[in-house]
């Protein structure tokens, strides 16, 4: 829902700077605009109705004496029962909006109205008494929250790319991010591609005033693994919860419909929300579509699919504008394919439910699986297994059997494990790619997150790194612009605050029994869909990269950015050139030596390069001749 802007701080001619900031984001909220400004500060808003169609509803909302003022992107989904006590405590509603409980909640409780908040959200409210500005982002960043603190002035946006429009914003390229963006496939801190912009992390809020900005973190997940309940009965919470997270998450005056892949979490959500309307795509080379299986599900249940095969052409033809959407570059191939299943489903609804967060909650990822496996190799002291890592990194050739299994377990799984995205670059590969070498490093990114989870189980601190980084910077980026992009919201059942007040007390033996994982989830799923579905392996988006790499047309679109200038400012492209056409020959093709993902990840962050600072300002892709 919606999408807002703003600045507080000087300018000339406030309201026009405003409108343009607003206009970047129009696709967020294409059905009304609102805007409030004064001496201080301008406040923008571009709204997509979905509770409350009415104009009433519209943004900023006012307090009783209008002296607060909000604009907030999301959805509250406890909502009703906030009204209800404001109502009682004496508040006056003017709308049905959930947006209007923030203002009214902001009155009451102040900055721990976001202790109470159950649902997706990033908003801020300007105390005009005060000269004071609040902001909030959600408990897993579902929803986007920039800022930026320049030349005398606070920046605030949904999208980046609004701040291009202001007068006080210097567009400089942080060259710092390109090393860890290479190993984690996105820039997986605070900071952006954008010097001087930064994400607002989840569970944060801040308060500006006086020109001083003060970050608070509210909320940090506590994985305490404490439940001892038999698993029937876990299975049993398991099932309820989901049920009610479900029924909160389709609270909508608009039609809500699903997204549908093949496996277990879209198509539980699917049946527990009994929607009209499932959306799927797919390609045509066999094991990189699920369109067969995703109809043959939705058939099985009674309920609609509709289906789109995406073209090589249309794939790679839109990369541009969907970099345009993205802000920053996110080398994650199925981020793309959202675009097109977005777009798909955008021309029939408004709301879709959507998959993301299981794996993190419940213990879904494959990987999650290794760190109890090989049990009795990893008794092996551990200066001997670095050795035996060592000689294997070095002296073993590429793809030779058990090469990888040994450079893995010659480490601690501090230092081997930073995020879910496989085959991507080291860090000592992409200290060797990249001109001015690799900087900050993995570690630097990671060390703070296993220092907060010392004492729990392997599994338990993969999930806490992936929550903190593949989920926020990966997952929900790509899953909230790609849908924003086309004026749809995305709903996530699984990321509910009570989902994982639940799933946080689960042990370990109910989320993975290698090689199985998700237990107690797919337990629940397996009640009410079929086993075929609810014991499916996770298998992720699958997207034919590797193969049309290997296509003339493809390869020489690639290598024609690989010698471009911009490549050679950041890249060794000779390096470049040759894991290309190694790829294109294929030498280096097989599961453990194949480097299409290194090669898109390149190709993906000079798109977006070329896109945002090669050929000046980033046009709307409707307005744009490119």
């Amino acid at each position: 829902m919606c999408g807002f802007a703003g600045y507080v701080g000087e300018t000339e001619d406030r309201e026009q700077v405003l409108v343009n900031m607003m206009n970047t984001i129009i696709h967020r909220g294409p059905d009304s605009e609102g805007k409030y400004i004064d001496e201080d500060a301008a406040l923008g808003f571009r709204r997509l109705s979905i509770i409350d169609l009415s104009a009433v509803g519209d943004q900023p909302l006012y307090n009783e004496d209008r002296s607060m003022v909000l604009v907030f992107n999301g959805e509250i989904y406890n909502y009703q029962e906030l009204r209800e006590e404001l109502v009682k405590a004496g508040h006056t509603f003017v709308s049905n909006t959930d947006s209007e409980t923030l203002i009214h909640g902001f009155e009451q409780w102040g900055e721990s109205l976001v202790d109470r908040l159950r649902g997706m959200y990033a908003f801020v409210i300007w105390d005009t008494k005060k000269k004071r500005l609040f902001g909030a982002r959600d408990i897993f960043g579902i929803k986007p929250f920039y800022y930026a603190h320049m030349n005398g002035t606070l920046m605030f946006a949904s999208e980046i790319k609004a701040f291009m429009e202001h007068p006080k914003f210097d567009k400089i390229f942080n060259e710092d991010a390109l090393g860890n963006y290479l190993s984690f496939q996105f820039v997986p801190t605070n900071e952006t591609f954008f010097k001087g912009v930064f994400c607002l992390q989840p569970g944060h809020y801040f308060v500006y005033e006086n020109g001083e900005m003060k970050i608070t973190r509210y909320f940090e997940p506590d994985f305490t693994g404490d439940c001892t309940k038999p698993f029937e009965e876990v299975v049993d919470d398991v099932e309820a919860v989901m049920k009610e997270s479900v029924e909160k998450h389709k609270i909508s005056d608009v039609e809500v419909a699903s997204y549908l892949s093949s496996g277990v979490d879209s198509s539980y959500l699917t049946y527990l929300g009994q929607v009209d309307r499932t959306f799927t795509v797919g390609f045509d080379e066999g094991k990189y579509s699920e369109i067969r299986d995703a109809k043959e599900f939705a058939a099985s249940i009674n309920m609609k699919n509709d289906a789109k095969v995406i073209t090589p052409d249309e794939y790679w033809d839109r990369l541009s504008d969907i970099q345009y959407y993205m802000d920053e570059p996110v080398a994650d191939p199925a981020a793309i394919a959202l675009y097109f299943l977005s777009e798909e489903a955008a021309k029939k609804v408004k709301v879709v439910l959507s998959g993301e967060g299981s794996d993190e909650l419940f213990g879904g990822y494959n990987i999650y699986c290794e760190p109890l496996e090989h049990t009795s190799f990893n008794r092996i002291p551990l200066g001997i297994r670095r050795l035996l890592g060592k000689f294997a990194e070095y002296c073993l050739p590429r793809g030779m059997k058990g090469r990888g299994f040994l450079m893995r377990h010659g480490k601690t799984l501090e230092e081997r494990y930073f995020a879910n995205a496989t085959n991507i670059f080291t860090e000592r590969e992409a200290n060797k790619i990249l001109k001015n070498g690799c900087r900050p490093g993995i570690q630097k990114v990671t060390r703070p997150l296993y220092d907060r989870v010392k004492g729990k189980d392997p599994v338990t601190k993969m999930q806490y790194v992936d929550l903190h980084l593949w989920l926020v910077h990966d997952i929900l980026m790509k899953g909230d612009k790609m849908g924003m992009a086309n004026s749809l919201e995305v709903r996530v059942p699984f990321l509910d605050k009570k989902v994982l007040e639940l799933a946080q007390t689960l042990p370990l033996d109910y989320k993975v029994r290698a090689p199985k994982t998700k237990v107690a989830l797919r337990a629940a799923a397996e009640r009410c869909i079929r086993s075929k579905t609810a014991e499916k392996k996770k298998l992720g988006f699958p997207i034919p990269i590797r193969v049309w790499l290997k296509e003339e047309k493809y390869y020489n679109r690639v290598k024609a950015m690989f010698l471009s200038p911009a490549a050679k400012k950041f890249f060794n492209t000779d390096m470049l050139i040759r894991m290309l056409d190694d790829h294109k020959a294929g030498k280096n093709t097989n599961e453990k030596t194949d480097d299409s993902r290194k090669i898109w990840t390149v190709y993906i962050f000079l798109v977006w390069y070329d896109r945002f600072f090669e050929h000046g300002k980033p046009m709307h892709p409707s307005m744009s001749a490119r």
